[in-house]
């Protein structure tokens, strides 16, 4: 189902390249049809954002500093987002920032019942990454519109992504093992969905693969099986936790 997205973007600490990429992200998840973006519009700062606001119908939101040290954008988004909360016109929110002020509306908002997906860098603070369903960094979408960085599409990672650390994987083992049947085989879709509730940030894209199928297929650690699918043209996947081998020699 197509839900319809509440998009608040805060102007004050996002940087506004590759908005157009975020956006097409942002549209996998649902219908965009509330997007604004605060700030004081009167700052130098925000210059760069002026001429992106029409290409992608985003509404800006004049918010002044009142006080030096206080984020009054903050205060504004809040207040807005609790506003669209209670007009019951949307079905989830987008919350695009960095800054950790946003983890107790992220709380507040999925405890109303609704899906709150983020959208920051990577120096967020893990608390408002784990209030939220989904964490979406702004660096994978940047590497995906960049031509000189391979799209992965093939299963070739990227250099500068980040490692497949023994933590991850004993993170996908154990989702495998969660989700298994009596035979240790697992729908990959499942083990998607539970390692996304597990932790909001995971995402093969952070580690250089575009899908987790050919992320999984690149340890070596799992086995992959590829199963008809009778109401699909569509393969269904499965993955299994390889066999641990004793290496031991017999005497």
């Amino acid at each position: 189902m197509n839900i319809n997205l509440a998009v608040l973007i805060d102007g004050d600490n996002i940087p506004s390249a590759h908005v157009k990429e975020m956006m097409e992200e942002i549209a996998k998840y649902g219908n965009p049809t509330i997007k604004r973006i605060y700030g004081d519009w009167t700052s130098p700062h925000l210059s760069k954002w002026k001429n992106l606001l029409l290409q992608n119908a985003i509404t800006p939101v004049q918010q002044y500093a009142y006080t030096t040290g206080k984020n009054a954008t903050d205060s504004a988004m809040i207040i807005d987002a609790m506003d669209i909360l209670y007009s019951e016109k949307v079905n989830g929110f987008c919350l695009v920032s960095s800054d950790s002020d946003f983890t107790k509306l992220a709380t507040r908002l999925r405890e109303a019942g609704m899906q709150v997906i983020g959208i920051g860098e990577k120096k967020t603070p893990n608390p408002f990454i784990v209030a939220c369903d989904k964490f979406i960094y702004i660096e994978i979408l940047r590497k995906q519109s960049d031509p000189k960085i391979d799209q992965t599409a093939k299963g070739k990672a990227d250099e500068n992504a980040d490692p497949i650390t023994p933590q991850v994987i004993k993170l996908l083992s154990a989702t495998i093992s969660d989700c298994s049947d009596e035979d240790g085989w697992a729908f990959l879709g499942d083990v998607g969905s539970l390692l996304q509730k597990k932790q909001p940030n995971f995402d093969a894209r952070n580690y250089g693969f575009e899908k987790l199928t050919p992320m999984i297929k690149s340890t070596g650690s799992f086995e992959v099986e590829q199963r008809e699918n009778p109401k699909s043209k569509y393969k269904l996947i499965f993955v299994k936790n390889k066999e641990k081998r004793n290496n031991k020699t017999k005497k």
